[in-house]
């Protein structure tokens, strides 16, 4: 049994071992017990936070070494328990980041720290939990049963399939941000971002139909950069992004819809929250991009659906909701693929050879000439690379399944293919590998 004359390491460690290994119906016995320890002393709370910050970094590198990513530690935080656990969890990411340069840290993994603001803000290991105490207005009991919690839920977390290089155990990847990238995404960005704010549904379906023929040339243009020896030959890579209820089963057919129109694939885990996509790296940013912007149109245009009755006057309910969302995401396929399609097409009728870059100027996402490609144009440069994306998600996920998404509601169904209409852009079977 634990005691408060225990060395702080040693108490530390055997509260989260004790947590960590409690059974379920006897948890919050075990968690009030641990974390009574952890507070009892105010003497001793500067070392109880060296040392748990000490544990937790050593925790959060057992999760990297299990596949998982920053996005995904805090989005367990925030499906499993509350804001202060979410707050914690980005704190205790943070600090394990101390132990990696920036240098050496993945270009995605970069991005999800900073997305996060997963930097150190307190002066010193003794100081963090006084200090974040002080931010969140906790006693120390509260925040010790709250770190607690937090480690106990990334303990039980099982291995995943890796997506990136992991900090410190693998090189990043030679693909690395290009200085032509930045400006094409950025237009891409602008051009989402008005559709998003737009009042008019025209004017929406124009931009994001804009987009998407942006991101197929662009994606196009590394294509035959990459088969022409004008760009490092990485393979297909892999992101997650979070799926969460309410419909999350509508999500992840929009996000299958995006990234099919951009020569990607989708595997949905269910029961972490997250899909995964399989495609190459200026696909992949495509792919983010986009259905970020397309659920919030499809969200807001749900809303504003769902605040009317139905024709017999009765309130739309859930089941409305999950019909429209999933027509919505059906014709999004259709109107992306036709982008996509004519972009593809524009592109092979812009050379003699079949290689066209569809940008009207022969210039590469740099700005320079796109080199000379193989003997038979473009359309066996994107049929490799798409048996590429097939071959890498059969090696990262042999036993994949289907699962079909069912409406129930014929007026959501109207409505939503209407707003995929108003607001942006492959006909298929409604299902999503999982």
């Amino acid at each position: 049994m634990a005691s408060t004359d225990q060395p702080v390491d040693e108490l530390v460690a055997e509260a989260v071992a004790r947590v960590a290994g409690a059974q379920p119906g006897g948890l919050e016995y075990v968690v009030d017990g641990a974390a009574s320890l952890l507070a009892a002393s105010a003497d001793r709370w500067p070392g109880v936070s060296r040392a748990l910050l000490g544990a937790a970094e050593r925790a959060v590198g057992r999760c990297w070494a299990a596949g998982w990513q920053p996005a995904d530690l805090v989005r367990v935080a925030r499906r499993e328990l509350g804001p202060v656990q979410v707050a914690l969890a980005v704190d205790l990411i943070a600090a394990e980041g101390r132990r990696h340069p920036v240098a050496a840290l993945d270009r995605r993994w970069q991005e999800q720290l900073r997305e996060l603001d997963a930097r150190p803000w307190w002066p010193s290991d003794e100081a963090f939990l006084p200090e974040f105490a002080a931010r969140h207005r906790l006693d120390r009991f509260a925040l010790a049963t709250a770190a607690l919690e937090l480690l106990r839920a990334w303990a039980l977390l099982p291995p995943v399939q890796p997506v990136g290089p992991v900090p410190g155990r693998s090189a990043p990847r030679a693909s690395e941000p290009r200085s032509g990238e930045p400006r094409m995404l950025g237009r891409i960005r602008a051009l989402l971002a008005k559709a998003e704010s737009t009042g008019f549904p025209d004017e929406a379906e124009a931009l994001t139909a804009k987009a998407q023929e942006l991101m197929a040339r662009h994606s196009i243009d590394e294509a035959l950069l990459a088969a022409g020896g004008g760009r490092s030959a990485d393979g297909p890579a892999a992101v997650r992004i979070g799926v969460d209820n309410p419909y999350e089963g509508p999500k992840t057919m929009l996000l299958d819809a995006v990234a099919a129109a951009n020569r990607c694939r989708v595997v949905w885990a269910k029961e972490f929250g997250f899909c995964t996509v399989v495609g190459f790296d200026a696909d992949l940013d495509a792919v983010e991009l986009l259905y970020t912007s397309l659920l919030v149109q499809a969200t807001a245009a749900m809303h504003r659906a769902g605040s009317r009755k139905h024709k017999d006057g009765a309130a739309r309910t859930k089941a409305f909701r999950q019909s429209f969302l999933v027509a919505y995401a059906a014709r999004i396929r259709e109107r992306l693929a036709e982008a996509t399609e004519r972009a593809t097409e524009e592109a092979v009728a812009g050379r003699p050879d079949g290689a066209g870059s569809g940008a009207g100027d022969g210039a590469g996402p740099d700005g320079g000439p796109l080199p000379a490609v193989p003997a038979g144009g473009l359309l066996p440069v994107l049929a490799a690379r798409a048996e590429a994306v097939d071959d890498a998600v059969g090696k990262m996920f042999p036993k994949l399944v289907s699962q079909r998404v069912r409406v129930s509601d014929g007026e959501g169904w109207v409505e939503g293919r209407a707003a995929a209409d108003r607001a942006s852009l492959h006909r298929g079977s409604g299902r999503i590998e999982r």
